[in-house]
């Protein structure tokens, strides 16, 4: 459901509308209106009380003068002591127009009711003095009907009783001394019933020096008329005196008007009565009596009230605790169009202003308003906080002529106007300028803090009272938030903590920041700071070095696998040129001024080309933060302790947002690749680029898991890769086997061969493929077309060196059937006897048969027992234990194995001493190796 803007429902006065309002108008002016030459709105009694909003305060005070002058009772003395701009001049108007009797008690609105409940039927004419101190002059005589009229006394009996009046008090008034009580209450009575208005009547009295009589008396003799007056007002029961006296000693002015304000209340205060000030919300009716001249639909000012109060019920936790009430729906209605919260600031804070009048100056800065909004055909259902058009020059100068001085920067810049800071992140942000959020949460918090001082304890005002100034049913309150903390990052003026915001005229620390932004260079300051981040956010994994910006010369071309990071300014971009993939491949083809040679060993890491711009100034900003804080440690910065604490949350923040965005920035795997096929050659160098999840906990496993996942890293390798790789590459017509070293090393080097893990990965391949005879056989070297240590489809140790050989497998079954017929064929067999060479019918023995076991015949002779076990040790040459262990299984193990049925097992026990001791790296190492080849134990000891 659509709201009717307020412009619909709510018509304002015709000087609003049109401008044409003055200060003086909205300043009732007593004297003005006695003399006969106020505006119609003051002077005519009847619009005067259509206009006027009968306050409590007011009411109880007319009720006690309508007593009074109906000599049923009331106050004789009424002091009204309020605030600057507090209504005391304006209720003196309401007794004025309602003693007066110049308009019938009927035709004045609210003044029926106040005569009914004091009992009064008819209220009697009353005379009227005013004594107006600011009008008035103590040097300067008064002439009336050719009377010369010199004291306050003598004007006021002059007002009362014309010449006869005066003629009571002539000698006191030429004199200059006080007429005395029994004099005054003769005059009183002869001419009562009678009002007696007395204003800024300190303006008066501060004027006589003590000791020094002027024509108007002395002080004290103003003194002694005073307290003489208000004696001789209880004694006449239809009399009454109003005086007004300023709340404050500054508004008393110097310190004569110090002492004049203490001895006129010590007077006053002996029979005063009590006045009640304007209540905000009385202020709500004040202000829309004068401003606005009807409500034209009563139901659609009760239908967005009740909007309203429904939309903060509903969004409860976002709103302060005060709305969640059913009464607030009651101060909606009573404010409309008004939003309430435009009535608490100005009262509550604003008119804590010394020159802020409490309902005059309300009134002038909200007609400014109204007119601007109507001028600009202001769409909103209320005129609410965010609502103040502070781009208007006349509304901006009318605030900020109640401020100190320093504001209109701060409203020009970071609040309101086409250059201010608010409008360029609306421009650029369309869901932010699509409600005005910025502008409108800048008002809200400028009407809310401006009044606010250093010295307070708490400033600001509450993030749910910036939303109440500025957010409207239908909208979400999430983007005002928004608009928060974009103004935090980038207005000047605009301080915040314990989710309060205020503005000061002091730039904040973020002007400090912008300008220190300026002195950071990027290849010296901006770059060695994200090179240092980065590498703390790598932990150790499958790298045996990571290199964070570092230049080609200084990137070993070993058979360790590398990452390198590259800086930002040689991003990686998928669209357009990248400078990433110029900078890697310089990389990848030299090692400073040589070539390098081990190209399968790099791995880039870059950073996203479109998160650069944004991370280099992050990057400012936080060394920028960390400078002032710094700087703030070594006292040379002078802030107050809040400011010491939001720079050190500040770059807390920073640094927080720069870990952030550095993993945000730098998710891109760059690796390189070529294509080849047997016969074909190789294509040109080619890029493949992964993303890595900048959410992932860990980037090096992260990092890790991409390059696992994409075949850009093998730690295991099946045989039968490995078989189809030599297939390919190593084993040709002629050459039936390579070395093992060299086709680790190539893998190394070519970028057509897959990327293993390291050469562990590479032997554990050779491992897993021994016992299969689908793939490769091998042997430890080859001598005269015989290979050394062949060994296929058995498990076999190996080591990775330059004597291991890798055997096409049918190459291999072919070597190892020869072998096993050759063996076969050494192998002796058993021979018959010649029929009667013996008597037992057995050929003779011969001595190199004495070793060998005989076969028994039929005849049962003597069986001679079969050895069936073997034992044997040997002690190695430490340093030629690879060739003597070879020659061993050649000339002893083989002899063994190569005969089906015999078990064989091999044992080898290694013993070290040294004296001084074997370090950590030793035995980390001797460890780690006894594990790959599966040591069943093997310990250090002391």
């Amino acid at each position: 459901m659509s709201l009717k803007p307020w412009r619909e429902v709510a018509v304002p006065h015709e000087d609003v509308l049109k401008g044409t309002f003055q200060q003086a108008e909205f300043a009732a002016d007593l004297s003005r209106v006695h003399d006969g030459t106020a505006t119609p709105e003051y002077q005519n009694p009847t619009l005067f009380f259509q206009r006027t909003f009968i306050t409590e305060g007011m009411r109880l005070l007319l009720d006690s003068v309508v007593k009074r002058l109906a000599g049923c009772g009331g106050d004789p003395v009424i002091q009204l002591q309020t605030a600057f701009g507090g209504g005391k001049t304006h209720t003196m108007l309401a007794v004025y127009h309602l003693a007066r009797g110049d308009a019938v008690a009927s035709d004045l609105p609210g003044v029926p009711a106040i005569l009914d409940a004091a009992g009064v039927t008819e209220l009697p004419r009353a005379r009227i003095a005013v004594l107006d101190g600011i009008k008035s002059s103590p040097n300067q005589p008064v002439v009336h009907d050719g009377q010369a009229i010199r004291t306050l006394w003598g004007d006021l009996a002059w007002q009362l009783g014309k010449a006869e009046g005066y003629a009571l008090v002539a000698d006191a008034d030429a004199s200059g001394t006080s007429p005395g009580k029994a004099v005054l209450e003769t005059l009183i009575s002869r001419y009562a019933p009678c009002v007696i208005l007395i204003d800024e009547l300190v303006a008066y009295v501060r004027q006589f020096e003590e000791g020094k009589t002027l024509t108007g008396g002395s002080f004290d003799s103003n003194l002694s008329f005073v307290q003489a007056l208000t004696e001789a007002l209880k004694a006449v029961p239809t009399a009454v005196l109003l005086a007004s006296l300023p709340e404050s000693d500054k508004e008393a002015g110097s310190q004569r008007g110090v002492n004049a304000l203490a001895a006129l209340a010590h007077y006053f205060g002996r029979i005063q009565a009590l006045w009640k000030p304007v209540g905000t919300e009385e202020a709500f009716e004040i202000v829309r009596r004068r401003l606005f001249s009807s409500i034209n639909d009563k139901l659609a000012a009760e239908s967005v009230c009740r909007a309203f109060a429904d939309y903060y019920t509903a969004n409860g936790e976002d709103f302060p605790h005060e709305t969640q009430e059913s009464r607030y729906f009651d101060r909606l209605m009573h404010a409309y169009p008004i939003h309430p919260e435009v009535f608490d600031r100005l009262y509550e804070d604003w008119s804590s202003l010394d020159n802020f009048q409490r309902t005059r100056g309300v009134l002038k800065l909200m007609a400014k308003v109204i007119h601007r909004l109507w001028k600009d055909n202001d769409k909103d259902p209320l005129i609410m906080p965010g609502s103040f058009p502070l781009q208007d020059a006349d509304t901006r100068n009318e605030m900020i002529y109640y401020l100190p001085q320093g504001w209109d920067p701060v409203v020009e810049r970071d609040v309101d106007g086409d250059r201010a800071e608010t409008t360029e992140i609306e421009n650029r942000d369309p869901r932010l300028g699509s409600v005005q959020a910025c502008r409108r949460s800048a008002r809200a918090i400028f009407l809310g803090s401006a009044p606010s001082t250093a010295n307070q304890m708490v400033r600001g005002i509450e993030l749910e009272r910036v939303a109440l100034g500025v957010a409207q049913p239908g909208q979400q309150v999430g983007i005002y938030k928004d608009a928060l903390r974009s103004l935090g990052d980038r207005l000047h003026y605009l301080n915040s903590g314990n989710n309060r915001f205020w503005f000061d005229t002091r730039p904040n620390l973020r002007r400090e920041m912008e300008e220190r932004k300026r002195r950071f260079q990027d290849k010296e300051d901006v770059f060695p700071a994200i090179r240092d981040r980065v590498q703390k956010t790598f932990a150790s994994g499958v790298f045996g070095g990571i290199h964070v910006f570092t230049a080609s010369g200084d990137i070993p071309d070993d058979w360790q696998l590398r990452l390198v990071v590259l800086p930002p300014d040689a991003a990686f971009s998928r669209s357009g040129q990248s400078l990433a993939i110029d900078r890697a491949t310089e990389i990848l083809k030299n090692r400073g001024d040589q070539p390098r040679f081990k190209q399968n060993r790099l791995i880039f890491l870059a950073a996203n080309y479109d998160s650069v711009s944004r991370l280099k100034d992050q990057v400012r900003s936080t060394l920028a933060w960390q400078s002032i804080v710094s700087d703030i440690k070594e006292m040379k910065l002078n802030l107050d302790q809040f400011q010491s604490r939001q720079a050190s949350k500040s770059m807390e923040d920073s640094n927080e947002v720069l870990r952030r965005m550095i993993r945000d920035a730098y998710k891109w795997m760059v690796a390189p690749m070529q294509e080849a096929r047997p016969g074909k050659g190789l294509s040109e160098v080619q890029w493949e680029h992964f993303q890595v999840n900048p959410g992932a906990q860990n980037l090096s496993q992260e990092i890790e898991r991409v390059l696992k996942e994409n075949e850009l890293l093998i730690s295991e390798w099946a045989p039968i890769h490995l078989a189809t790789v030599l297939k390919n590459w190593f084993w040709k017509d002629d050459v039936k086997e390579a070395n093992a070293l060299n086709v680790w090393q190539q893998s190394c080097q070519q970028l057509y061969l897959p990327r293993l893990k390291d050469n562990a990965a590479f032997l554990h391949t050779l491992t897993a493929g021994a016992e299969s005879r689908d793939f490769f056989g091998f042997a430890q070297g080859k001598e005269d077309g015989r290979y050394v240590g062949f060994a296929f489809g058995k498990r076999t140790s190996l080591f990775l060196d330059s004597s291991l050989l890798l055997i096409e497998p049918v190459t291999a079954a072919g070597y190892a059937e020869a072998q096993r017929a050759a063996e076969e064929a050494a192998r002796p067999k058993p021979t018959d006897t010649a029929p009667g060479a013996t008597g037992t019918g057995e050929a003779p023995p011969r001595a190199e048969d004495s070793a060998k076991p005989t076969y028994p015949n039929g005849s049962g002779a003597t069986l001679q027992s079969l050895k069936k076990q073997f034992y044997g040790s040997i002690e190695l040459d430490a340093i030629q234990a690879k060739k003597q262990f070879a020659d061993l299984v050649d000339e002893v193990v083989l002899q063994f194995t190569s005969r089906p049925g015999v078990k064989v097992k091999i044992a080898i026990e290694i013993q070290a001493e040294a004296t001084t001791g074997f370090d950590d790296s030793i035995q980390r190492t001797v460890k780690e190796n006894c594990n790959v080849l599966r040591f069943k134990n093997a310990e250090f000891e002391e």
